[in-house]
């Protein structure tokens, strides 16, 4: 599971590529969803600029966008605003009124969040976007697909397993551990990864 849309659009051809026998399951942006319930025929997505720079998200728009408009809004600065906790602060609500309210005013009844961060401002969005808009996080579809697989290879843990987390991190550890909890993650281990000669080695 290559839980990232940026990530997975940098990367999921190429480790498919290198590692067949591995069902890679990545992120996509669910324009399909969006483009299925669309009453006004028009939607919009919100993103990384990275994201929208991928091969994936041309893909997807192509596949699924016929005969729909798709509105597709960069956000720098959300990920670090939700990074440091600032979930619903007068500067991130300035920052989402920005980039929402143009596509608002374009008539988008579905907005599609194609970050895995930003679900945790999914609140502050859905205040901002109000009823008439429908919000849409890719992770439930996402993670019922993992399942499937796990349970086609049976690899699924049976019910009531304890399972556990590690982290491993390439920035700073003891910054990475408290941004875990900032976000609401579970407390686990944080290790510290390191690029060499273009390699990542786990510590």
């Amino acid at each position: 599971m290559i839980a990232c849309n940026t990530a997975s659009a940098a990367a999921l051809a190429s480790v498919r590529e290198a590692f067949p026998q591995v069902p890679f399951v990545g992120m996509e942006p669910a324009v399909k969803p969006a483009v299925e319930h669309t009453r006004t025929g028009v939607v919009g997505v919100i993103a990384t600029v990275a994201t929208f720079q991928s091969e994936l998200y041309a893909s997807v728009v192509e596949r699924f966008a016929h005969e729909v408009e798709v509105l597709h809004q960069p956000c720098p600065g959300l990920v670090k605003q939700i990074e440091a906790g600032e979930f619903d602060t007068p500067l991130t609500e300035s920052m989402l009124r920005g980039w929402l309210e143009p596509m608002l005013a374009r008539h988008i009844d579905a907005l599609v969040l194609a970050c895995t961060h930003y679900p945790i401002v999914r609140p502050l969005i859905e205040r901002i976007v109000g009823p008439d808009v429908r919000v849409i996080d890719p992770a439930p579809a996402i993670a019922r697909q993992v399942k499937r697989l796990l349970e086609q290879s049976d690899q699924l843990a049976s019910t009531g397993t304890d399972g556990s987390t590690t982290y491993w991190t390439s920035g700073e550890t003891t910054a990475f551990a408290l941004m875990m909890e900032r976000i609401g993650m579970c407390r686990a281990e944080v290790h510290a990864g390191k690029w060499e000669n273009g390699a990542l080695r786990l510590e």
